[in-house]
C-alpha cells in the first residue's frame, strides 16, 4: 500500500515507556498464567497517555472482551481491568520486553488476562484462535501506537541516534530485516522516498546519495556520520538533531509501521460488536492520517454522494465517530508528561443494524 506522509518527526524520547536497569526477556508466545521465561529484559515505568479518556470510552461498552493491540507496560490494559470487572483482555505485542512487562503487570488478573506476542495485524488471527469457551463477544479494540522509550534507551536497539549500536532498529528482534539491510541494499531512489515521506523532502536525495557511496554502512554513528556530512552546514542549525528524520523513516520501514496499519484497523472495525468500540492514540500525522480516513470511511459507508444531498449510492455506515476530529491531550497532562503532547485520540462506536439504517 502507499505510505501517506509523515511530516511531524516523532522524537524518541516522546514514547510511552521508561526503562529501569532490571528485569527479564522473555522468548515467545505468552499468557499471563505463567509461562517460563529466559534471558534479562529491562522492567517499564509506564506512563500510559490519556488513560481517563481511554478508560472512559470504553465504559460504556457492553460486557465482553477488549483486545489490546499494542499492550506495551499495560498501563491502559491495568486500568481498563480494573475499571470493568464484566471485561477480559487479551494483550498483543510484538516486542517481547514489552510483553514480559505486560505479564508481571497483568499477572494478578489470572484468565482476565491473555498475552500473544504477534504484530498487531495478526489481530484476526488471535481473536479466531481462542478457544470456544473463551471466545466473549468483542467489545473494544485499543492500539497505543507510540514507540515505547526502552528501545531507544537500550543501545543495543539500534534504534536511537545518540549512541553507536548496530543499525537493527526491529520492534520484534526474532524476524525480519534490519535497518543495515535496508541502508545497504535499496537503491538511491527509493531511500530518497523513504526519506521524503517522514519529512526530510529538501535533502532526502542528497542523503540517499551519500548513503550508497558509504556503503557498507552497520553502526548508528556510522549512519549519523555521513547524514550530518549530505546535509550543508547552515541547514544544520536549525531543526534539531539532522539524523532524526531518517531514523525515523528506517524505524518505519524495517517495522512497516504505516503498512500493518491500515490491515489491523479493518480487522478491529469488523470484529467488534454492536456497541463495541475501537479506540486509537496516533503521534504521528502519518498514522493519524490513515485512521481518521479508515474510521470516516466506515462512518460514512465510503459514501461518494455530493456533501448535504440524501445518499443515494447505497453505502451504509458500520460505526460512528465519538469525537469531532481527534482528541488531544489536556495541557495539565503535557505539563505532567511531555511526551503525550504529540498523542491525538480518535474513537468508533459499531451500530447495530437498526442505528446504521437510521445513519443513511
Amino acid at each position: 500500500m502507499s505510505r501517506p506522509p509523515t511530516d511531524e518527526v516523532e522524537d524518541p524520547y516522546s514514547a510511552r515507556f521508561h526503562r529501569c536497569r532490571s528485569g527479564r526477556h522473555p522468548d515467545g508466545v505468552l499468557s499471563v498464567g505463567g509461562l517460563l521465561m529466559s534471558q534479562a529484559t529491562p522492567a517499564f515505568a509506564h506512563t500510559p497517555v490519556m488513560l481517563d479518556e481511554v478508560v472512559e470510552l470504553f465504559g460504556a461498552v457492553p460486557p465482553g472482551t477488549l483486545f489490546d493491540a499494542t499492550v506495551g507496560g499495560a498501563g491502559h490494559a491495568h486500568a481498563i481491568l480494573d475499571a470493568r470487572p464484566d471485561i477480559d483482555l487479551v494483550g498483543i505485542d510484538r516486542d517481547a520486553d514489552a510483553l514480559e512487562a505486560a505479564r508481571d503487570r497483568l499477572a494478578r488478573y489470572g484468565e482476565r488476562a491473555t498475552l500473544h506476542h504477534a504484530r498487531f495485524d495478526a489481530l484476526s488471527t488471535v481473536i479466531e484462535s481462542r478457544p470456544p469457551a473463551a471466545s466473549r463477544p468483542v467489545v473494544g479494540v485499543l492500539f497505543d501506537l507510540g514507540v515505547s522509550s526502552p528501545q531507544f534507551d537500550r543501545p543495543e536497539r539500534g534504534f536511537s541516534y545518540r549512541a553507536d549500536a548496530p543499525l537493527d532498529m526491529r520492534m520484534d528482534r526474532s524476524t525480519g530485516r534490519t535497518a543495515a539491510d535496508v541502508v545497504n541494499t535499496y537503491g538511491e531512489a527509493e531511500l530518497a522516498r523513504l526519506f521524503a515521506q517522514s519529512g526530510e523532502r529538501r535533502f532526502a536525495r542528497r542523503i540517499a546519495r551519500a548513503l550508497v557511496a558509504a556503503r557498507p554502512m552497520r553502526t548508528t554513528d556510522e549512519l549519523v556520520e555521513v547524514v550530518r556530512g549530505a546535509i550543508p552546514h547552515a541547514a544544520r542549525r536549525t531543526g534539531g538533531h539532522p539524523a532524526k528524520r531518517v531514523f525515523q523513516a528506517l524505524r518505519i520501514e524495517v517495522n512497516e509501521e504505516l503498512d500493518v496499519l491500515g490491515p489491523a484497523l479493518d480487522a478491529a472495525l469488523e470484529a467488534v460488536v454492536p456497541g463495541g468500540r475501537v479506540v486509537v492514540l496516533s503521534y504521528h500525522s502519518g498514522e493519524d492520517r490513515l485512521v481518521k480516513q479508515r474510521f470516516v470511511d466506515a462512518a460514512t459507508g465510503g459514501c461518494v454522494c455530493p456533501p448535504g444531498l440524501p445518499c443515494s449510492c447505497g453505502a451504509t455506515p458500520t460505526v460512528r465517530l465519538l469525537n469531532r476530529g481527534a482528541r488531544k491531550p489536556s495541557a495539565a497532562e503535557v505539563a505532567a508528561n511531555p511526551r503525550a503532547e504529540s498523542a491525538r485520540l480518535r474513537a468508533v462506536e459499531k451500530l447495530t443494524p437498526v442505528d446504521a439504517a437510521a445513519a443513511l
